[in-house]
């Protein structure tokens, strides 16, 4: 079988949009050879997809992306808050929400923020990024097939422009393919879900009066109401570039063809409020909301991440930034088992924690949908698994891994919880504390990306020895960080920060956290045998044994 291979990488990414290309940043960060491919010949041209929510901004932050993907972003960096109105120009106004974060509570629980920033925008940083990382990304590149074996997944890719075939050898497969992909299917992977929950056509246009129309009125998005021209108004830069989610019944007859610019103009106009307005059409794509998530997350060597494990509704921009955060979870087990770092089996828990979450934040979704009446969406679902428990903070950054590569966890818990409680229980994304180091001000969230690492107390050096001498028997990297005051320190607090009470531990225990910045395992005091009870729990986790 590998007699005419023409390529050999440990990695094959299918898909180049939003998760695929995160997916090769984290790799490519973990050292990790990779080819992705992708069939349209450049990245996305239409501006969507850009709520980016806390987490997915800290998982960039880690990648050392996030102040590239700010200062893509930098037009709508005023704007927030979602404007619900009959129209633009009457009194029946109601802000949904006026700002993301009110009072800037959210400090408390991270360094990064959301980012309002547009897949067109987003795409060609990471593509830069990915390859500066040393990432090789093809495009206009299509995947033709591929079949795969216990030692790993040959595929033919072809050059939509040249013609020419080659076939690829790989350790494993990423499918990033989108909603309907081809290898979900031949994998006869099922999803489950209410399935279609809406369709719209996204029109991009021009008008230079709808500034003033708009005003000081700095929203994400306004949801226009006029029964006789609903749908979704979205800034592009505030001024003269604006898109338009107008509501398609397909099922109904109506096709694309429809939608011809006078309609489409027409249609804005009369949602805006001002049948004077002018209007220039320049684009139209049709987009359709779901709630679908995929039975299991892979079979074999073939690993689904982002639309081709799930789809949902557009309300709180949740897929996309699901879909990144499974890359994220992904990318650090391929690079332990490619490395040698951790047992095959690692690879299971991606199924077992990603699986849930998705299956929670899709519900949550549309329950978001339901709320804010998004136009197109007739759904009203109730209160079921992560429906509309959990604030949108709560669902982005609270959820939490009650199985997979966790020690410790109550595995009866809801994925997603009534509020937010990152107090280090493993399987919570690690607290964020503001610390002291080498005479720099960094988060704890810093520390977290290519190894596992032990934060414990300076006055308990005990668990540096046995972390050097577990890492040595192991054979990986495992970085230690004592945390105090005095020449035994490598961290200070901040500001009076108790870091031991903040992780959920006492002064003699010990904290350990996975490279995604999730908590491992925890010793809520000293161990009796600290290097047999670091080396148990590491054994256990990376699945060797």
């Amino acid at each position: 079988m590998n007699e005419n291979v023409e390529h050999r990488v440990p990695v094959l990414i299918v898909g180049g949009s939003l998760v695929g290309l995160s997916a090769s940043l984290f790799l490519s960060r973990l050292g990790i050879r990779h080819l992705l491919v992708e069939k349209h010949a450049d990245t996305s041209t239409h501006p969507r997809g850009r709520g980016n929510n806390v987490r997915t901004m800290e998982v960039f932050r880690a990648a050392g992306a996030e102040q590239l993907i700010r200062d893509a972003a930098s037009v709508l960096a005023d704007n927030h808050g979602i404007l619900q109105a009959k129209s633009l120009t009457g009194d029946d106004q109601e802000w949904l929400f006026k700002e993301i974060d009110p009072g800037g509570g959210l400090a408390r629980f991270s360094p990064s923020g959301w980012c309002l920033c547009s897949q067109n925008d987003l795409e060609p940083v990471l593509v830069r990024r990915a390859r500066a990382e040393g990432g090789e990304l093809r495009f206009s590149t299509e995947l033709l097939s591929f079949e795969q074996d216990p030692d790993g997944v040959t595929a033919v890719v072809k050059d939509r422009e040249t013609g020419e075939h080659t076939t690829v050898r790989a350790d494993y497969l990423v499918a990033a393919d989108g909603p309907r992909s081809p290898i979900r299917e031949q994998l006869r992977i099922g999803q489950t879900g209410p399935g279609d929950l809406f369709h719209n056509v996204s029109i991009t246009f021009r008008s230079r009066q709808l500034a003033s129309v708009v005003g000081d009125r700095r929203f994400i998005v306004c949801y226009l109401t006029n029964p006789e021209a609903d749908g979704a108004l979205l800034p592009v830069d505030n001024e003269e570039h604006w898109v338009f989610h107008a509501p398609w019944q397909p099922d109904r007859g109506e096709t694309l063809e429809d939608f011809t610019d006078e309609r489409c103009a027409a249609h804005i106009r009369k949602a805006v409020g001002d049948r004077g307005l002018d209007v220039e059409i320049t684009g139209k794509a049709p987009w359709h909301a779901a709630e679908r998530v995929a039975e299991r997350y892979g079979a074999g060597r073939v690993f689904l991440a982002g639309d081709s494990a799930h789809e949902m509704s557009p309300t709180g921009a949740f897929g996309s930034n699901t879909g990144i955060q499974d890359a994220h979870n992904l990318a650090w087990k391929l690079a332990a088992v490619l490395n040698g770092t951790a047992g095959p089996a690692l690879l299971e828990t991606y199924e077992a924690e990603r699986l849930p979450v998705a299956r929670a934040t899709s519900e949550r979704a549309s329950a978001r949908s339901g709320e804010h009446s998004h136009p197109g969406f007739a759904g009203s679902p109730g209160p079921v698994g992560g429906g509309r428990k959990g604030g949108m903070l709560t669902v982005a950054l609270g959820y939490r891994y009650v199985r997979g590569a966790v020690l410790g966890t109550d595995p009866d818990l809801p994925v997603v919880p009534e509020g937010m409680e990152l107090r280090g229980e493993p399987g919570t994304r690690a607290p964020h504390l503001w610390v002291g180091r080498d005479g720099k001000r960094v988060s704890t969230l810093d520390l977290y990306e290519r190894s596992f690492v032990l934060l414990f107390d300076a006055g308990h050096p005990e668990w540096r020895a046995a972390a050097t001498r577990v890492a040595e028997r192991l054979a990986l990297r495992l970085d230690v960080f004592a945390i105090g005051s005095g020449p035994g320190a490598d961290l200070e607090p901040l500001g009076g920060a108790d870091w031991a009470a903040a992780h959920g531990t006492g002064a003699e225990g010990a904290v350990l956290v996975r490279p995604d910045a999730f908590v491992a395992w925890r010793s809520e005091g000293a161990a009796a045998d600290a290097e047999a009870t670091l080396h148990e729990a590491l054994t256990a986790l990376l699945r060797r044994g």
